[in-house]
């Protein structure tokens, strides 16, 4: 069950975003100075193979792999980076978010879980645009 994380730091110079986390799931959502959602990400699979869907007010879409950086034995950990993964399953996706998401601020989750189910019209691909 998703729950908010307490004291996240703020980025200067960035918008003001709050952050939600499970055991499946990461969300990170933006905020204007007049409190309108700006933006988010949904990473999901965490333990897994772990997947990250953003969506910006500017109306586009980006689906990434997130390579954790564990990959070269017998070097140090790697800095984590989003690389290109164009295949979201919106449908499944969204339906394990609305399960998981009913314990957070519920205008936050009824956004997030439309923007999930609007990503069906603008056809998949690795960067798309929305309606």
């Amino acid at each position: 069950m998703l729950k908010e994380l307490e004291d996240i730091r703020q980025i200067e110079g960035e918008p003001k975003r709050r952050w939600f986390a499970d055991l499946y799931f990461d969300l990170i959502v933006w905020f204007s100075e007049d409190n309108e959602i700006q933006g988010f990400q949904l990473c999901y699979d965490k333990d897994n193979n772990e997947r990250a869907l953003t969506w910006r007010r500017s109306s586009v879409y980006t689906h990434h792999r997130v390579d954790d950086g564990e990959g070269n034995p017998g070097r140090y950990k790697a800095t984590p980076i989003l690389i290109a993964d164009g295949i979201f399953d919106y449908r499944v996706i969204a339906d394990r978010f609305l399960k998981e998401s009913n314990e957070i601020d519920s205008a936050i989750s009824k956004f997030v879980y439309e923007k999930l189910i609007q990503y069906k019209n603008i056809g998949g691909g690795l960067t798309s645009r929305s309606s």
